[in-house]
């Protein structure tokens, strides 16, 4: 089966299309990284070496120190999927991280955005 084009496409060719997304609505770029050091565990410096090596989205999402124990707490609609119903990991990884950059240019808080399970 062949894989899906995004898969092998760069993740740094795309990031630029979060900012721009993000800041056309008024926010910043530290909120867009913020999102994906959350969703990734990448800090600064990781995230850093992952854009400067062009890694495909496959090995950026290989490669995340920690997908967010939380991720299953994003729920809805997108690309005119339900995010929580996608069965391939990789694709629906890519899809959570859609989903909260549309979060955050609707409007969307950032501790709404950033979900944390209510004990």
């Amino acid at each position: 089966m062949m894989k899906h084009r995004i898969f092998t496409t760069s993740f740094a060719s795309v990031y630029p299309f979060y900012l721009q997304k993000a800041e056309k609505k008024g926010r910043t770029k530290k909120e867009v990284d913020t999102i994906i050091f959350w969703l990734t565990g990448y800090d600064d410096k990781s995230f850093k070496a992952q854009l400067k090596k062009e890694v495909s989205f496959e090995e950026f999402f290989d490669k995340a120190p920690q997908i967010n124990e939380n991720v299953t707490l994003i729920k809805g609609m997108i690309c005119g999927y339900r995010v929580e119903e996608i069965e391939d990991e990789l694709m629906r990884n890519i899809r959570y991280l859609d989903k909260l950059v549309d979060e955050l240019a609707k409007g969307k808080s950032m501790d709404k955005i950033l979900r944390k399970k209510t004990v």
